[in-house]
C-alpha cells in the first residue's frame, strides 16, 4: 500500500515538471486594418512579468509555459492578449485607438526661432548699435544747406575692430536663426514619422538632407513631407552621398 502511494506520488510530481515545462513559442505583431507588421511592441509574460520588444522585422521569440497569458502593448494602440495552449506560433493584431492624420505637424522646440531671436537680440542689443553700418552717409547738413556728408559715428562702427566684432556676432545670431528656423519645422520626429528612420541613421539623414532656409519659408507641410520622402529614396539608393567626410589633422 504504501509502494503504491509512494508511485502515484512520483507520478504526480512527473506529470507536473511535465505540464510545466516551457515551450519555445514565436510570432508577428501586426496592425489590425493594414496588416502591416508592427515594431517596438512591447511583449510581457503576466505570469512571470518579463518583458521585451519584438525585433525591426515585427517578429518575436520566447519561452513560455502552456496556461501563460502573453500581452502584447504599443503606443497609440489597444493591448492584444494571447493565452498559450499548445502553438508554437502566435499572431497578434493591435488595432489603433486613434485617427492617423495625413500631415502631422511636429515642434521640437519650446521656442520659436523668432522668440529667440528677438530673446538673442534683447541679450546682445549693444552689438547692434556698435555694428551698425547703415547711415553711413547723411543728408541735410546742420546748416540747412541740403548737402550730404558722413557720419563719422556710422564711420567709426564700420572700420572700427569694434563694430567688426560686433557685425560678426550679428553674423553668428543669424546663422542661429536660420538654424533653429530649419529644424523647427525639419524635426526627427517628422523624419521618423514619414521615414520610419530612428537613432543614428536619423541623424544621418537629417544632416545630410538638411533643406535651405529659404525653401522651409516658403514649404508649406505637404512640400516638407514630399521632399523627405523624395530625400529618403535618394538616402537608400546611397546612404553615403552627402556625408562630411572626417576632419583632417593638420
Amino acid at each position: 500500500m504504501k509502494k503504491a502511494l509512494y508511485i502515484t506520488f512520483i507520478l504526480l510530481i512527473t506529470s507536473g515538471k511535465l505540464f510545466a515545462q516551457d515551450l519555445s513559442i514565436q510570432g508577428i505583431v501586426f496592425d489590425m486594418d493594414s496588416k502591416q507588421r508592427l515594431t517596438r511592441v512591447y511583449i510581457y509574460n503576466t505570469r512571470t512579468g518579463d518583458g521585451f520588444y519584438n525585433t525591426s522585422k515585427g517578429e518575436f521569440k520566447t519561452n513560455a509555459r502552456k496556461g501563460d497569458v502573453l500581452v502584447a502593448a504599443l503606443q497609440g494602440y489597444g493591448v492584444d492578449t494571447i493565452s498559450i495552449k499548445s502553438e508554437s506560433t502566435l499572431l497578434f493584431y493591435l488595432r489603433r485607438t486613434s485617427i492617423q492624420l495625413q500631415e502631422v505637424v511636429v515642434r521640437d522646440s519650446l521656442k520659436t526661432p523668432s522668440e529667440q531671436l528677438k530673446q538673442a537680440q534683447e541679450e546682445y542689443s549693444t552689438i547692434y548699435s556698435k555694428g551698425a553700418v547703415k547711415d553711413v552717409i547723411t543728408t541735410g547738413g546742420s546748416n540747412g544747406g541740403g548737402g550730404a556728408g558722413l557720419s563719422i559715428n556710422a564711420l567709426y562702427s564700420l572700420l572700427s575692430k569694434e563694430g567688426k566684432n560686433a557685425r560678426m556676432l550679428q553674423k553668428i545670431i543669424e546663422r542661429d536663426y536660420r538654424d533653429a528656423m530649419i529644424n523647427y519645422r525639419f524635426t526627427a520626429s517628422l523624419i521618423n514619422n514619414v521615414t520610419g528612420l530612428s537613432g543614428a541613421k536619423l541623424s544621418d539623414f537629417k544632416q545630410q538632407y538638411k533643406p535651405g532656409y529659404y525653401f522651409i519659408l516658403e514649404a508649406n507641410e505637404y512640400e516638407l513631407i514630399q521632399f523627405i520622402k523624395k530625400s529618403y529614396q535618394s538616402y537608400l539608393e546611397n546612404p553615403a552621398a552627402y556625408r562630411l567626410g572626417p576632419l583632417k589633422e593638420n
